[in-house]
C-alpha cells in the first residue's frame, strides 16, 4: 500500500471511531436521562393496526368456519358410503347363505352318504323285492330275468323324474322372485339414500352462499366506508391546495413586486427570498468570476494531475524498496527464530510464574468498591 492510500486509511479510521465517540456520548446523553429517555406511542396507529387485525380474524375465522362445514359435509358423505357398503355387503352375504341353503345342501353333495349320521337308520335290507337294483350277480339274491316290477318301475321312476324337474322350476322361479324383490328393495333404499345426500348437498350449499353473501356485504361496507374516507381526505386536500394556491397568486412573490425585495435597512439591501433578479452590471460581474473560477479549477486539475504522477513514481519506488526489505526481512527472520524460541521459553517460564501469583495471592481477595465502580459507566 502506498503512502497516501496509507494516510487516507487512517484518517477514515480516526474519522470512524470519533464518530461512534460521539453516538456513544449522544446514547448516554439519553439513557441516564429519565426525562428524555420516556417514549410514547401512535395511539392511531395502533387503533389501525387492531383494526386490520380485528378483519383478518374475521376473514379467516369465515375460512376455517367454511372448511369446517366442507369437512362435515365430506363426513357425512363418507358415513352414507360407508353404510351403503356395508348394506350392499351383508345383502350379497345374505344371498350367498340363501342359494346355498336352497341349491347346496348338504344331502345333495355326491359324498354325502360317506357322512351322513343317519346312514345306518336309512340303510335297507339286503333285498326288498324282486327288482331290486342292488341285487347284483355278486350277491347270488337276484339273477338275470327275474325283472319281474319293470313296468312299474319306469313309471315310478319317470314321474319321479317328472317331480324333481318341476321342483327345479318352482325352486328357480322362488329365487328369481326373491332376487327380484331384494333388487327393488336395494332400488328403493339407494333412491331414498341419494336423496337424502341431495338434501344435505342443497343445506350446505346454502349454507356456503349465506356465508359468502355475509362476507360480500361485508367487504362492500368496508369498501364504502374507505371510498367515503378517500373522498372526504381528497376532497380537504383539493381545498387546501386552492387556498394555497389563491394566496399564493394574490401575493407578492407570483405578482413580482419589485418593493417587496427592498430590505428595511436600506434600498441598497435586498431581501433573498423576495429578490427577482439582478441588473446587467452585476450579471456581468457574475460571469467574469465564472471564467476566473474555471481557469483556477483548470490550472488545479493540472497541478493535481502532475501530484499523482509524481505519487505513482513515488509508489513505484516504495514498492521495489519494500520487495527488498522483505528479502532481507526473510533472511533475518530464519536468524531470529531461535532467538525468539528463547524468549518464548522465558515468558512460558514467566506466565506460570504469574498464574501461581494469580492463583495463590491476587484471587484470594475480596473486591472493594473500586471493583464495583468501573461498571455502569457505559450505555452498553
Amino acid at each position: 500500500m502506498s503512502w497516501p492510500g496509507l494516510q487516507r486509511e487512517l484518517r477514515e479510521e480516526a474519522a470512524a471511531l470519533e464518530w461512534r465517540r460521539q453516538r456513544e456520548l449522544q446514547r448516554q446523553s439519553r439513557i441516564f436521562n429519565a426525562r428524555v429517555r420516556t417514549i410514547g406511542v401512535d395511539k392511531d396507529a395502533l387503533d389501525t393496526q387492531v383494526k386490520d387485525r380485528k378483519i383478518q380474524e374475521a376473514a379467516e375465522k369465515a375460512r376455517n368456519e367454511e372448511l369446517a362445514n366442507e369437512m362435515k359435509q365430506n363426513d357425512k358423505i363418507m358415513c352414507m358410503l360407508e353404510e351403503r357398503q356395508k348394506n350392499d355387503i351383508r345383502n350379497i352375504n345374505k344371498a350367498i347363505t340363501e342359494f346355498q341353503k336352497n341349491f347346496q345342501k348338504p344331502e345333495t353333495r355326491r359324498e354325502f352318504d360317506l357322512s351322513d349320521p343317519q346312514a345306518l337308520k336309512k340303510d335297507k335290507p339286503a333285498r326288498l323285492s324282486d327288482d331290486d337294483p342292488r341285487c347284483t350277480v355278486s350277491g347270488l339274491q337276484k339273477f338275470m330275468g327275474e325283472d319281474l316290477n319293470y313296468n312299474q318301475r319306469m313309471k315310478f321312476q319317470k314321474e319321479q323324474l317328472r317331480e324333481w324337474s318341476l321342483q327345479q322350476q318352482r325352486d328357480w322361479k322362488n329365487a328369481l322372485a326373491d332376487q327380484k324383490v331384494a333388487d327393488d328393495l336395494y332400488d328403493k333404499n339407494r333412491i331414498a339414500l341419494d336423496q337424502k345426500t341431495m338434501e344435505q348437498q342443497r343445506k350446505e350449499e346454502e349454507n356456503r352462499r349465506a356465508v359468502c353473501a355475509a362476507t360480500k356485504d361485508f367487504n362492500r361496507t368496508q369498501a364504502a366506508e374507505i371510498a367515503e374516507r378517500k373522498k372526504l381526505e381528497k376532497y380537504q386536500k383539493m381545498k387546501d391546495d386552492m387556498d394555497e394556491i389563491s394566496s399564493l397568486l394574490q401575493g407578492d412573490l407570483l405578482s413580482e413586486n419589485p418593493e417587496q425585495a427592498v430590505s428595511s435597512f436600506g434600498r441598497h439591501r435586498v431581501i433573498t427570498d423576495r429578490w427577482k433578479g439582478m441588473n446587467q452590471d452585476q450579471l456581468m460581474a457574475i460571469r467574469y468570476s465564472q471564467q476566473q473560477q474555471v481557469l483556477e479549477k483548470l490550472r488545479l486539475k493540472e497541478e493535481e494531475r502532475q501530484r499523482d504522477a509524481e505519487w505513482d513514481r513515488q509508489s513505484i519506488q516504495v514498492a521495489r524498496a519494500q520487495l527488498v526489505l522483505e528479502r532481507h526481512q526473510r533472511r533475518q527472520n530464519r536468524e531470529r527464530r531461535q532467538a525468539l524460541d528463547n524468549i518464548n521459553a522465558e515468558l512460558s517460564q514467566e506466565q506460570k510464574s504469574k498464574n501461581i501469583y494469580l492463583k495463590e495471592e491476587a484471587y484470594s481477595n475480596f473486591p472493594t468498591s473500586q471493583y464495583y465502580a468501573q461498571f455502569n459507566t457505559t450505555s452498553r
